[in-house]
């Protein structure tokens, strides 16, 4: 393969080391910062650069840069890549589709878990050195229903781990897969027979127009009583004040939220690492969200996708994608 210069900007410590050890042999620069135009100069000769979010990629950014050919970025999104200005220039966009499919589903089943065995309830009374077992009663996942809420490559790999807790499973898609619910024992149902038949729901949908309080005051009260509520895809998806009330009057038992709503500022998980400031907004969203003072809910600040080899698989991503360019192959071009 050809030995091309890559400009690697937004790059922690370790990341800069295991780059390193990935894309040996070529010529590497490497920066902390955001490329912007102010820093651009340090990239130049790159054929190939990789980013993050804070990078935005704009025509002056791309004219400072001639003999760039493909822009890598360790992100799902790509709205801070001028995508039109690229084509014009004939320059690759890259980017990672996707990551953490399993990670995702494990945190799952770790939200459900605390729940169904009441972990944080005795976690909270083992400090306090109060070991009494009064009221800290769960159930069992074998034989109960969970309702998918979005059966995708993360949803399926919840069916596939509640499969083998024993547990019957209904999904709700868009898309249906009838091959794959025949080979995993699932069945495709409506949302509304989803929310009265499901012991557990969880939601595994991305944030848009149509998934914008799926959950809502107008169909949680469907839901089967004392059903529990699991959110690991995005705060919007579930209006706040329909799940309070649903807590309230137990239609809903309990919660287990990696997301609650108004975090949609931050755009993608990532983000919570590279931007401090994020983590307090974070705080203060959780303080000013009255369902989060409950004892039957659980929350975790969004770290589902948080694992060491997830975050590994973003970096694996990028440098199969280096690779594949510089044999002319295309993957993951967007």
């Amino acid at each position: 393969m050809p030995k091309l210069k890559i400009a690697i900007f937004e790059v922690k410590g370790w990341e800069k080391e295991f780059l390193k050890r990935r894309l040996k042999g070529h010529p590497l620069m490497f920066s902390e910062a955001p490329l912007s135009e102010e820093n651009a100069g340090r990239a130049k000769g790159a054929a190939i650069i990789s980013i993050f979010i804070y990078s935005k990629i704009s025509k002056d950014i791309l004219n400072k840069l001639p003999l760039l050919k493909l822009i890598a970025t360790r992100s799902t999104g790509y709205d801070h890549i001028d995508i039109g200005a690229c084509k014009k220039k004939g320059i690759t966009v890259a980017n990672v589709p996707s990551y953490g499919e399993n990670t995702v589903a494990e945190h799952t089943f770790a939200l459900i878990l605390s729940l169904s065995r009441n972990v944080h309830k005795a976690y909270v009374r083992s400090m306090r050195q109060d070991y009494s077992i009064e009221g800290l009663k769960g159930f069992d996942l074998k034989g109960k229903t969970l309702g998918v809420i979005g059966a995708g490559k993360i949803g399926l790999h919840v069916i596939r781990i509640a499969k083998g807790f024993g547990m019957e499973v209904v999904a709700y898609d868009a898309f249906q897969n009838n091959f794959l619910a025949e080979v995993l024992g699932f069945s495709y149902v409506p949302l509304g027979e989803l929310l009265k038949s499901s012991d557990i729901i969880t939601l595994h949908v991305p944030s848009n127009n149509q998934t914008n309080h799926l959950i809502n005051k107008r169909n949680i009260h469907t839901i089967k009583k004392g059903a529990i509520l699991i959110n690991t895809s995005r705060g919007s998806v579930i209006e706040s004040s329909a799940l309070l009330e649903a807590l309230d009057k137990g239609t809903v038992s309990g919660a287990g939220l990696d997301v609650i709503e108004g975090e949609e500022l931050i755009k993608e998980e990532k983000q919570i690492l590279h931007e401090p400031k994020n983590t307090k907004a974070l705080h203060q969203l959780a303080k000013d969200h009255l369902i989060l003072q409950k004892d039957n809910v659980v929350f975790t600040p969004h770290i589902a996708f948080y694992s060491q080899e997830a975050l590994e698989r973003i970096l694996d991503t990028t440098v199969q994608t280096i690779g594949s360019f510089l044999k002319k192959k295309k993957v993951n071009q967007v």
